[in-house]
């Protein structure tokens, strides 16, 4: 089923983040911990779940942290749903087999077209286009600091 959770929330605000503040050199989980006012240990958890699904990368070390794993117009909103989707460990009732005749025959694959029909649109919706939507709103972007001008 498709729903929004903390989770889910935190995964798309790290991932714009990192793309709104990275520059040249990868974000540190502390530095999106405290600019999306998000706990720590939650963070860790969906960064690491990102790299291991290929839409971030880290780097390990004193100045580690995480970058994208492809350009940012290459990353869709549904992409990230569908990773967190894998560790929300909760259990989808569309996908239970008990329930009314109208329930099986009628509501469940009304709420599972709403469901692709929702994926197709955040499938449009682009790590570039909410970065965009940020810089429009004025939220200022480290990035431009991050940049490393030696030759």
């Amino acid at each position: 089923m498709l729903r929004l959770s903390k989770r889910l929330l935190f995964a798309i605000e790290a991932v714009v983040d990192i793309a709104y503040h990275s520059g040249n050199r990868p974000v540190q989980s502390g530095e999106i911990s405290e600019r999306q006012e998000i706990p720590r240990r939650y963070l860790e958890q969906v960064l690491q779940h990102l790299v291991k699904s290929g839409v971030l990368t880290g780097q390990r070390g004193p100045r580690g942290g995480y970058r994208l794993a492809r350009e940012r117009r290459r990353i869709t909103l549904g992409e990230i749903v569908r990773v967190m989707r894998q560790i929300d460990m909760v259990p989808d009732p569309l996908s239970d087999g008990g329930g009314s005749i109208i329930g099986l025959q009628v509501v469940r694959p009304l709420w599972r077209e709403l469901q692709d029909s929702m994926l197709l649109e955040l499938d449009k919706i682009t790590v570039e286009d909410l970065c965009q939507r940020a810089q429009v709103a004025g939220v200022p972007s480290s990035a431009a600091e991050r940049l490393d001008f030696t030759i």
